[in-house]
């Protein structure tokens, strides 16, 4: 197709990026300062929304959207079927002259009514019951979405019950920042700060994903209706070489990097780092930090950026957890962190000893939550698609475990030991003074096989599955240590030796808590053994994972946040059960309908080509017995035979599992019976891909699919 060329020079990065962002100097620009001033208040949770302001706002975005050429507004958020969903609605309204005038209200930009009936509610509403509602974030900007049908204004909404409840991704991360930022507060208070406002948690997701030929993807029934390949022999060649890793990238990826920044960068997306994945056809986009939920919404529009501008280039984005078997799994980097309103990072060592003490104060209070609540951790990170990736030769296993590094592990030790730190001549360091030495911004090298690694500043959570929002893993953390920072800060807050008093809440943590803590290699199977003798819980599969989100202690820390209620979570339980019994539905039926309809009749046509050639030898009077083929034919006819056997085996257990009527058995019965059969199934096809004429195979291999760009 035609290149799309992308002119920085006459079209400056500078008045490209935040183009179609309705941004903080868009609304300084068009507000009027009384305006200004009453939604940033809004946005930093100092007021309430008034009908007065939402008005102001309403018309000025909507002329700033109509001025891009913009007819339609829609209301964006994210259900739990873990997509966007969006209702486009014109600016027109009649005038009754046959005319119309252009309008947008106060009250619709506030609050919209889609039908709310077919997502996903886990029995918090009957499905014949309609109503949910659409509610603003102000803290997120609205923007532009730019395509072949127009110019629509999106605005990022929550989406609620009739009754209230959390249906999407969004309410519970809000709430949840709200829990973690009045709980560091609370820490903050009480070491003395009084000029932090509040705390905002910031995310930096980095997306891994796969480019395919759009060619070969249309003739590959798996990739198009599952994301990931079913069947599939291992090329000769995979990844053992280690060339595609940060290697040249090739001039039509780099041509399609180059308009997805150029998408991005218009709608203020910070797209910073590009580069070759692990992988052959892997990629990776890192952005630069946001709080979490501009990050979460960002990542939304990232995955559906890259889906579009693929699809001009010919191309098509795979972001499934393991798209290819064999190769490494595509994961998401979160990069978490928590920091003041006034610029202080919580979790950044500081150099001098009272920034230490808050530093290992916070430290402290990650290493408690992640011990005491591993298994929702895991849960956060839990999908089909990641079952294939966790533990594999590129991913961590699915045990929770931290990275923290040499020299800050041995700080610790010294204080759980009572040892004076490096080069100082007391016998015991205290927190805040002196003894503990200043510490560097990078403390460590990093460890890339670490699910939850310091690296620096912030805590990298590499578990995340790549084609999931980021939303979960981050409600998860900012409850898990706002419940941990409200313990410290009770401690505190009645303590009346504040230095001891720290110096007690990291050395207790610390001891009780080292467990968690390791800095070896997680892809060893050694630590796998270790982890078990420290009772670090290995929790293999999504549907073990998903019990975590209806524990007791869950339920409680959850509630007590005013994160999510026990309804709303076991509500998601039931939706996300559901939805792994789906996924794996579909993929079993593609399974039986690639084998039964694809793979035996190319294998069938195969055998006979042999049996052709055999019969028109011994026709000709040739004197030849033909072993080769004879020995072909008979190994394909055999792995054919046993191709219909297990096909039909996977077709009875299948037709079993969907006559569960119970979600939660239904869900293990994919999981241990469809799922182990479909393996099965896939073994003799990839034997049968090995010995059948490349001509005869009935859909493009992996060779083909991973080294073509």
């Amino acid at each position: 197709m035609e290149k799309k060329i992308i002119d920085f020079v006459s079209n400056p990065l500078t008045e490209v990026y935040g183009r179609n962002l309705f941004s903080d100097a868009v609304m300084k620009e068009k507000l009027p300062k009384s305006i200004y001033k009453a939604i940033k208040k809004v946005q930093a949770g100092e007021g309430e929304l008034n009908i007065e302001v939402a008005e102001v706002v309403a018309t000025a975005m909507k002329d700033w959207a109509i001025d891009n050429g913009a007819t339609h507004y829609t209301h964006w958020f994210q259900p739990l079927t873990g997509l966007t969903a969006e209702k486009h609605d014109s600016f027109i309204s009649p005038t009754g002259d046959g005319k119309v005038i252009l309008e947008f209200s106060g009250k619709e930009l506030v609050k919209g009514e889609p039908d709310a009936s077919s997502f996903p509610s886990g029995g918090i509403r009957n499905t014949f019951e309609a109503r949910g509602y659409t509610a603003w974030d102000v803290t997120s900007p609205a923007f532009l979405k730019q395509d072949n049908s127009g110019v629509t204004l999106y605005i990022p909404t929550a989406f609620v019950s009739y009754t209230g409840e959390a249906l999407d991704k969004k309410v519970p991360l809000l709430r949840s920042m709200d829990a973690v930022s009045a709980a560091a507060m609370r820490v903050l208070k009480s070491l003395g700060n009084t000029t932090s406002k509040r705390v905002i948690s910031t995310v930096g997701p980095e997306q891994e994903y796969f480019l395919v030929e759009k060619e070969l993807f249309a003739k590959r029934m798996d990739l198009q209706l599952c994301g990931r390949t079913l069947y599939g022999a291992m090329a000769p060649k995979g990844q053992e070489l280690e060339d595609h890793y940060f290697g040249t990238i090739k001039e039509r990826v780099a041509d399609f990097m180059r308009e997805l920044n150029y998408e991005l960068w218009k709608l203020g997306i910070s797209a910073k780092t590009q580069h070759n994945e692990v992988a052959p056809n892997q990629f990776e986009l890192a952005p630069i930090y946001e709080t979490s939920n501009i990050a979460a919404d960002n990542n939304q529009l990232v995955m559906d950026t890259m889906r579009k501008v693929a699809a001009r280039h010919d191309l098509v984005c795979l972001l499934h957890e393991k798209p290819f078997a064999g190769v490494n799994g595509s994961g998401k980097h979160n990069n978490w962190s928590i920091s003041t309103d006034d610029g202080i990072n919580l979790l950044e060592p500081g150099s001098n000893p009272q920034e230490n003490a808050q530093f290992l104060l916070f430290l402290a209070a990650v290493i408690k939550a992640v011990d005491s609540y591993s298994p929702i951790l895991r849960m956060s990170a839990a999908n089909s698609g990641n079952d294939h990736r966790l533990g594999a030769n590129e991913a961590p296993p699915a045990i929770i475990s931290m990275f923290l590094g040499e020299q800050l592990s041995e700080i610790l030790e010294n204080l759980a030991a009572g040892k004076a730190s490096s080069g100082s001549g007391n016998s015991f360091m205290e927190i805040g003074t002196s003894m503990l030495p200043k510490l560097p911004k990078d403390l460590t090298d990093r460890n890339r096989t670490s699910p939850f690694a310091f690296t620096g500043n912030k805590f990298e959570f590499r578990m995340v599955p790549s084609s999931e929002s980021i939303s979960g893993p981050n409600v998860v953390l900012n409850t898990i240590v706002a419940e941990v920072l409200n313990d410290f800060a009770s401690i505190l807050e009645s303590a009346s030796d504040k230095k001891t008093a720290i110096q007690k809440i990291v050395l207790d943590t610390y001891k009780t808590h080292k467990k968690i803590i390791f800095n070896g290699n997680n892809y060893s199977d050694d630590w796998v053994a270790e982890a078990e003798k420290r009772g670090l819980p290995n929790i293999k599969s999504t549907v073990a994972a998903l019990k975590a989100l209806v524990s007791d202690d869950v339920v409680k820390v959850f509630e007590k946040n005013k994160v999510l209620t026990k309804r709303e979570l076991h509500s998601r339980y039931e939706i996300y059960l559901e939805k792994y019994a789906k996924q794996i539905n579909i993929e079993a039926g593609c399974a039986i309908r690639m084998a039964k309809n694809e793979i035996l009749p190319a294998c069938t046509s195969f055998i006979k080509k042999l049996a052709d050639t055999i019969n028109s030898v011994k026709t000709a009077g040739i004197n030849a017995v033909c072993a080769a083929e004879h020995d072909l034919a008979s190994k394909v006819s055999a792995l054919v035979d046993k191709l219909y056997t297990e096909v039909g085996k996977l077709e009875k257990v299948l037709a079993t599992t969907q006559g569960i009527s119970d979600i939660e058995k239904q869900a293990i019965s994919f999981r241990d019976d469809v799922f182990a059969q479909m393996l099965a199934v896939r073994q003799i096809a990839d034997s049968l891909e090995l010995l059948v004429e490349k001509s005869y195979w009935p859909f493009p291999s992996y060779s083909e699919l991973l080294f073509n760009l």
